[in-house]
């Protein structure tokens, strides 16, 4: 076989261009190019069908026929799908960007600050190209990291992209190949990096062509609620792992991204001696050729297996989605506690815990669910779980696709955007947070008529889960997914980032306090502690170098005013007191100035506010009182 970079697709070569495509339900494959002429390809004992086309190009569009049918169908590893997911392939030349990152070496874990982002309506445009314009926001806020939403290709003109059908051709409703290689590359010169979103649980329902090449790819053996489950680990399951693990490797190889999202991965079923999760993330670091890459799993049932190191029997991910923070801030936020939230009551020591250990549930009964959830995790770091108060699931999820800002008082959302951005976990803001973005996030899917209206009422079944959304009174303000006017809606108005300059302060200031602060910077274990002050006001302890330590006083409450604390973690550090470093009640954040906290008659903590106090020096013999 002709050397390849990747065993499956359509790679230009000297000599014309060579496939390789997978099919072993069929007796024979033959390449059809836009002009009409076929070119059989050379069955191997895999299963594969391979051979080099003289006058196949770059650029050039083509199909393949499958026995003797009549219908011809798009490549299962297309580069690009220029019509989308129903028409011809496209064959690309990879090698004909010119790459200006050679001096980045990547990222890694500690340190980072994610971004989620949806390229459609991140900006008016919804493209990549216009997306680089805004790099410098991002950079100046603080970012470091951004997170993709899925970019390969899906039928209709608009949709979330976790429906994708072509997992190797990015979309092109956002632009050309080259044009999300030049996003990433601008990224890496403002010294971000960028993740891609990636759906190795499911395929959409429309433009799925992958059966007619071989029904193994699909295995009844598991459930799954998106649709057939991916077979991993039955019969013949070789060419799927095969298929998967390229597509890992393909977006860190070809387009320098900086690691991968795996979504829900509780819906990857394999019971083989190496799991697909396993091998699909050593062949993604593989391919980055000594770059350091992030791998961060979304993971309902909270299985703190996956990132621990493979040689421990763990799956050797990075970071995990820590859902359990979320559902305590809103609930804290909004006093809302219906369906996925009645486990939580948004306490104090929820977020004590939660800052200490991460998951909240780590194997015990969650009452939701009637069954156990998570399992142990005390001993993992704790920027192993991305902390996040908005992502795209949860804002749709509140049936009007509002920001949780909208959502609770403008004190309680300053205070725990400082928790969460402040706390050792690795913080993820999802677009448009940080200026307090007005446009709300719906789900959006633009299918056939039919399939649209089962989606829709799939959308629907699944929120009837929170009682206020199903109320009758609700039902007629949910928006259509299929309707423009719900994917316009919620397009981005970058006007708003240089008219809410309050928002875009809080968020720039805390993330400078993360980042020149070593009590916040640091990510260890045991780098922090906390005690409950009251019933929605805490305290935690950030522990820094040589007694170098900070505060921070969150209430989420009335007014709090207490005689004294008996408790050693609000002393402060030898021959230090404590004074006010950070408020998100100064009045440059919109807030309306910050009271004296600790004075001669106790401590006073200002309701809906989070406070940060530092320690400084005073020499002996000056008064220690207060």
């Amino acid at each position: 076989m002709l050397r390849r970079r990747y065993p499956i697709g359509a790679e230009p070569t000297e000599n014309g261009t060579s496939f390789r495509v997978w099919a072993p339900s069929r007796d024979t494959v033959a390449v059809v190019l836009e002009d009409g002429t076929e070119h059989p390809l050379d069955r191997e004992p895999t299963g594969h069908f391979s051979g080099v086309v003289p006058n196949a190009r770059t650029g050039t569009p083509y199909r393949f026929r499958l026995d003797t049918d009549e219908t011809l169908y798009p490549d299962p590893a297309s580069r690009f799908q220029p019509d989308g997911p129903h028409g011809p392939s496209q064959v690309l030349d990879s090698t004909r960007y010119a790459w200006r990152d050679g001096n980045w070496r990547g990222a890694k874990l500690q340190g980072q600050v994610i971004y989620e982002m949806h390229v459609g309506t991140f900006t008016p445009e919804g493209t990549w190209t216009a997306a680089i314009d805004k790099l410098p926001n991002l950079k100046g806020i603080g970012i470091t990291l951004i997170e993709m939403m899925p970019v390969n290709d899906f039928p209709g003109r608009f949709g979330w992209g976790y429906d994708g059908v072509d997992l190797f051709a990015p979309t092109g409703r956002y632009g050309s190949p080259d044009d999300l290689r030049a996003f990433v590359d601008a990224a890496h010169q403002f010294g971000i990096g960028v993740i891609l979103d990636v759906v190795y649980n499911h395929f959409g329902p429309d433009g799925n062509y992958l059966a007619q090449f071989t029904p193994d790819y699909f295995t009844d053996r598991y459930e799954n609620e998106w649709g057939a489950a991916i077979n991993f680990d039955g019969p013949n399951a070789e060419g799927v792992r095969e298929f998967f693990i390229s597509n890992a490797r393909y977006w860190i190889d070809e387009f320098h991204f900086d690691g991968l999202r795996l979504d829900a991965t509780q819906s990857i079923h394999d019971s083989s001696q190496k799991h697909i999760i396993t091998e699909l993330t050593r062949a993604a670091r593989e391919a980055a050729s000594g770059r350091e890459i992030i791998v961060i799993g979304e993971n309902e049932p909270q299985l703190t297996d996956l990132v621990r190191p493979s040689e421990k029997g763990g799956y050797g991910l990075d970071a995990l989605w820590n859902d359990d923070f979320h559902h305590s801030a809103m609930v804290a936020l909004t006093g809302r506690r219906q369906a996925y939230y009645t486990d939580h009551a948004g306490a104090p020591q929820e977020f004590i815990s939660s800052a200490k250990y991460g998951y909240l549930f780590q194997g015990q009964i969650y009452s939701w669910q009637g069954k156990r959830r998570g399992t142990p995790g005390l001993d993992i770091p704790p920027a192993h779980f991305v902390n996040f108060v908005q992502n795209h699931d949860q804002i749709a999820n509140s049936g009007r696709g509002r920001r949780f800002h909208q959502r609770t008082s403008p004190g309680r959302a300053r205070a725990m955007t400082a928790l969460m951005l402040l706390l050792p976990g690795t913080p993820m803001l999802f677009q448009g947070q940080e200026f307090w973005a007005s446009t709300p996030f719906l789900y959006f899917a633009d299918h056939k008529p039919e399939l649209g209206r089962l989606v829709r009422k799939g959308r629907e079944e699944f929120l009837s889960q929170f009682p206020n959304i199903a109320s009758e009174e609700m039902s007629e303000h949910l928006a259509d997914p299929r309707s423009p006017e719900t994917f316009e809606s919620c397009r981005l108005d970058w006007a708003e980032f240089d008219r809410n300059v309050e928002a875009v302060a809080l968020h720039r200031d805390l993330l400078k306090l993360r980042r020149d602060h070593s009590a916040f910077a640091r990510q260890r274990p045991g780098a922090l502690d906390g005690a409950v002050l009251g019933s929605e006001a805490f305290v935690l302890r950030f522990f820094g170098d040589a007694g170098d330590d900070r505060l921070l006083l969150v209430n989420l409450g009335l007014d709090l005013d207490l005689r004294s604390i008996p408790d050693p973690l609000v002393a402060p550090p030898e021959d230090r007191l404590w004074y006010v470093l950070w408020s998100s009640e100064h009045p440059s954040y919109g807030g309306s100035g910050t009271p004296p906290i600790e004075t001669e008659s106790g401590w006073h903590l200002p309701g809906h506010a989070a406070v940060v106090m530092a320690a400084q020096r005073f020499e002996k013999g000056d008064d220690a009182g207060t």
